[in-house]
């Protein structure tokens, strides 16, 4: 079979799915359909409806579009089956029902933002940072049953630097993973895959998780050492963004998002969340091993700042934490 006589119909909803679906437009590959998220309401009253940044690709290109409520809709299933798929392809959408991924001849692959079997779940680029990896990849997988655990078709190692935050990760997985999926279709059109079982892979060894974040998980745990603090602000640099709270003599506490720190590994004997300044070049953190220099943070109810413009307009309170 030719690449456009193959089928495809593509579901994704963010940036980074738009990645590879652009690569498979431009590659002259024949998308017959589109399935993204309902747009989402913004504004004050939700009177305005923010198309995904797949749909707004799709309307690009002229491609057809489906933006089913529920997965196991009758109506949205008889439309699916009506593109008559050959293949489906899914990167960074919903969970799907069993009468969905198992319907198109060829099967269903997904593309997954971690070397899997570790880091299944919603958030791998994030906890792979937090946890100070030093390499991730992407892995293209058939769908089955369990989230994240079908037989693997391929993977593509990256590394991750010490200054990498999230963002950076992020965008250099999107466009390695656009390489895969093409890559993979191609194989699949030339009978060429052989897959492997994540069990195999998994033997042996530690699975890390990649829950969902929250608010909650972003704050910062001043109690863990310097190394453990700096991956995490970066792995959740610049969104959602690691927070701690700023406490000054009689005031309430305000929230602080860091975005950019510097490791200082020093002994000394402050308590963890002591916060030690100039009040004109430096703002750091005591750790029990040594201190976080703050580069770059938000207050609540202001914009992204350095350090330095903190500094400049923050009216510093002698005795100051963080918590």
């Amino acid at each position: 079979m030719e690449k456009k006589d193959l089928r495809i119909v593509y579901m994704g909803t963010p940036e980074f799915a738009v990645e590879s679906l652009k690569r498979l437009v431009e590659g002259g590959y024949n998308v017959v359909g589109v399935i993204t998220m309902p747009d989402k309401p913004m504004g004050r009253h939700g009177s305005v409806l923010q198309p995904s940044p797949v749909k707004q690709y799709a309307l690009s290109q002229g491609l057809n579009i489906l933006q089913p409520e529920k997965l196991k809709d009758e109506e949205f299933v008889a439309s699916l089956r009506a593109l008559k798929a050959d293949l489906q392809i899914v990167v960074a959408f919903r969970m799907l029902p069993e009468v969905v991924w198992n319907m198109p001849p060829m099967g269903t692959f997904n593309l997954h933002a971690s070397l899997l079997p570790q880091y299944r779940g919603a958030a791998p680029i994030n906890w792979a940072v937090i946890n100070g990896d030093t390499e991730t990849g992407i892995t293209t997988f058939f769908l089955k049953h369990e989230i994240d655990t079908g037989e693997i078709i391929d993977q593509v190692r990256v590394p991750i630097a010490d200054t990498d935050n999230v963002e950076v990760v992020y965008d250099r997985l999107m466009h390695l993973g656009g390489d895969l999926v093409v890559k993979t279709v191609d194989a699949l059109l030339e009978g060429k895959v052989v897959t492997t079982p994540q069990e195999e892979l998994a033997a042996g060894t530690v699975l890390r998780p990649a829950p969902k974040i929250f608010k909650e998980t972003c704050r910062i745990d001043w109690m863990v050492g310097v190394k453990r603090v700096y991956d995490f602000v970066r792995g959740l640099s610049p969104y959602p963004a690691a927070w701690t709270e700023l406490y000054q003599a009689d005031s309430s506490p305000i929230v602080m998002k860091l975005f950019e720190t510097e490791k200082q590994f020093e002994s000394h004997s402050y308590l963890p969340g002591t916060i030690l300044t100039d009040k004109k070049t430096y703002f750091k953190v005591a750790c029990h091993d040594g201190y976080i220099n703050i580069l770059s943070l938000q207050l609540a109810g202001k914009k992204r700042m350095s350090v330095g413009d903190f500094l400049r307009g923050y009216h510093y309170v002698e005795n100051a934490f963080v918590k």
